[in-house]
């Protein structure tokens, strides 16, 4: 169920907004002016926490403003302001000029944008109930009763539960003609489960990923919580007598609520174009994946095709426009292995002779200026209905990999470890109970090069983060990656036990 656009935000004055800073760059910018736009950004969020059952904390924010870009004889001019009145968009649009023309000395190469047709369209992202039109008292409620089923169970000695919510309004209009108004919402739930062993805490978590739904996600849309909770108490009992893992090469069974992460590392970030040709590299490195390399650089098995979607339902990078006025599509990142494009934004995909932007431009709140972001970047899976059974009975001697926990990735998105909630031993085809201090790690293109199995879209699941950082001030994104069980042959899982010292 898609709904409306809120009407307070509707009622603030946007067009009048829009007009008044865009005629203004017009007439002010004269003939050097290619570019205008501006962008009114609305964000509201709100998180909640409660310890062994009792709130701890519990917010409410919300942030809006306006924010106006020029390019000016090839140079980028951004202002922003948090006055939403005409004289304030005036005056910003009048502060982004003189930044450009402030900074035509240090150009050291003349921006120019893809081309996009004009767009005049309304979005809302797929949700039955606003989260913010529950009750604080409901939803602490809903999370105490949770916790409290949880410290009730043997073993378990703490419990914390949190959920993240956004709601995210956006209205874009530039001199091209197109104007779009969007909302999307976004949910994260989260409860973890912890025991105070003789050796130390161990902890174990829930699998449910954040995604753009309302609070019906919290009462069983999209992810069963009756089973998954009632199966923590268990699942952490085995863990706190699990025995060590023993280091060596193994057949990974990855469960794709640890492959997620993994895809979100070393093929999400490094096939953003600004990351691969340099431009972001103060935050988290650059790429070794370069743009001559597509249509021939080998990154990984012929079972691997990647998919780069800002459209998929309920994806935490999913919306219906980018912050450059560009409709969002799908597009192929990896085909049969083999490096097949990047994400882009509209001056990224100018520069280098690409036809069109794929709608990568995003900005977290009014106040920043937009930059090039990941889409949901997806593993596609088999045509066949290979369960995640089916993969583990074809193991002699492995491991089941199942959710996400730490990771580590170099500075240019090639060698990596991550590690895991759960790891299963497999013996014989079949799981012989978990294993702890386990780690795995490769590099990129042989780790994606041993992928030798896929399961069917039954064993699929789209994960993802609230808290993809990048640029410089940092700025937050939701993402979704999408993936099946996989069989990786041969991987190298350490043991962090004894690789700490310990």
């Amino acid at each position: 169920m898609t709904g409306q656009i809120d009407a307070d935000f509707l009622a603030l004055p946007l067009e009048t907004l829009a007009d008044a800073a865009l005629q203004h760059a017009r007439t002010a910018g004269g003939a050097a002016l290619q570019h205008a736009d501006l962008r009114v950004q609305r964000m509201r969020t709100g998180s909640m926490h409660l310890r062994d059952a009792r709130l701890s904390s519990s917010s409410d924010v919300v942030s809006a403003g306006l924010a106006v870009r020029v390019l000016l004889d090839g140079v980028w001019g951004f202002a922003a302001t948090d006055e939403l009145t005409p004289a304030a968009a005036v005056a910003t649009a009048g502060r982004a000029l003189e930044v450009a023309r402030i900074s035509r000395p240090l150009m050291a190469e003349r921006v120019e944008l893809a081309p996009e047709p004009v767009h005049t369209a309304t979005w809302v992202s797929s949700y039955e109930t606003d989260p913010f039109d529950v009750p604080v008292a409901d939803r602490a409620r809903h999370l105490a009763a949770w916790s409290s089923q949880l410290l009730a169970a043997d073993g378990v000695d703490h419990c914390d539960a949190m959920v993240n919510l956004a709601k995210e309004q956006k209205f874009y209009a530039d001199l091209a003609g197109t104007v779009t108004r969007q909302q999307r919402v976004l949910i994260e739930p989260e409860i973890t489960v912890v025991a105070i062993a003789a050796d130390g805490p161990e902890s174990m978590r829930t699998l449910a990923p954040p995604v753009a739904r309302g609070w019906e996600y919290l009462n069983g849309t999209g992810w069963d919580w009756t089973t998954e909770i009632a199966s923590l108490p268990g699942l952490l009992a085995e863990r706190v007598a699990a025995p060590t893992v023993t280091a060596g090469d193994y057949d990974l069974v990855i469960d794709p609520t640890n492959l997620w992460l993994t895809i979100h590392e070393s093929v999400g970030h490094a096939t953003e174009l600004d990351r691969s040709l340099g431009y972001e590299a103060a935050y988290a490195g650059t790429s070794f994946a370069t743009l001559e390399g597509v249509g021939s650089f080998r990154y990984g098995s012929e079972l691997m095709n990647v998919t780069a979607d800002r459209t998929v339902e309920h994806g935490g990078a999913t919306t219906g426009f980018d912050d450059e006025g560009v409709a969002t599509r799908s597009w192929d990142l990896v085909s049969k292995g083999v490096l097949a494009g990047f994400q882009l934004d509209r001056a990224m995909a100018a520069r280098c002779g690409l036809p069109a932007s794929n709608g990568c431009a995003y900005a977290d709140s009014a106040l920043n200026v937009p930059v090039q972001r990941m889409a949901n970047v997806s593993l596609a899976a088999s045509s066949q209905d290979v369960s995640t059974d089916d993969l583990i009975s074809g193991v002699d001697d492995g491991l089941y990999v199942v959710g996400d926990k730490s990771w580590s990735i170099d500075m240019q998105r090639y060698n990596f470890q991550f590690t895991a909630q759960r790891f299963y031993r497999i013996r014989g085809g079949r799981l012989a109970g978990q294993v702890k201090d386990a780690a795995y790690q490769g590099s990129t293109p042989s780790f994606w090069g041993s992928l030798t199995g896929l399961g069917g879209s039954s064993s699929s699941y789209l994960g993802g983060a609230s808290n993809c950082g990048k640029a410089q001030p940092g700025q937050s994104a939701w993402v979704s990656h999408g993936a099946p069980a996989t069989l990786f042959e041969q991987v190298k899982v350490l043991n962090t036990r004894s690789e700490g010292g310990r």
